[in-house]
């Protein structure tokens, strides 16, 4: 039996919860700290929907959402709104708009958002200890 067949997929899931996590908090705190009538009109200037609610929505789901990833804390949840939010930025934002080119981190973080979604929070999470805990 080959040694990577004895791998868990878990410490995997981590690495990437943990990036996502550092990148969207990281992502998130920028647009606080520019201020929410900043990033309405940010997202106004997208074209978004409703920007006065869609841009603070998104910024504030950024911040504790990243920092919920970083603890591995409601990572099925979390995974699955992140899935959904690079859906709108990849595909409707940035591939019109910036090409392959601009739209490959938003794809990247759709990835990670749906593996989140299916295979939970990984190793070293609040989730693993409250809803998955290891048997005998």
């Amino acid at each position: 039996m080959a040694i990577w067949r004895s791998l868990d997929p878990g410490w995997g899931v981590t690495a990437v919860r943990v990036v996502m996590g550092l990148i969207l908090l990281n992502a998130g705190w920028g647009k606080v700290a520019s201020g929410l009538p900043t990033v309405a009109s940010n997202f106004a200037k997208m074209g978004m929907p409703a920007p006065g609610v869609t841009g603070p929505f998104i910024a504030l789901l950024e911040l504790v959402g990243g920092a919920l990833l970083l603890v591995g804390l409601a990572g099925r949840w979390v995974g699955l709104l992140f899935a959904i939010e690079f859906v709108v930025a990849a595909f409707v934002v940035k591939l019109p708009n910036a090409g392959w080119a601009g739209a490959r981190l938003d794809l990247m973080l759709l990835a990670g958002g749906v593996l989140l979604l299916f295979a939970g929070s990984g190793r070293l999470s609040i989730d693993e200890v409250w809803l998955e805990p290891r048997r005998g």
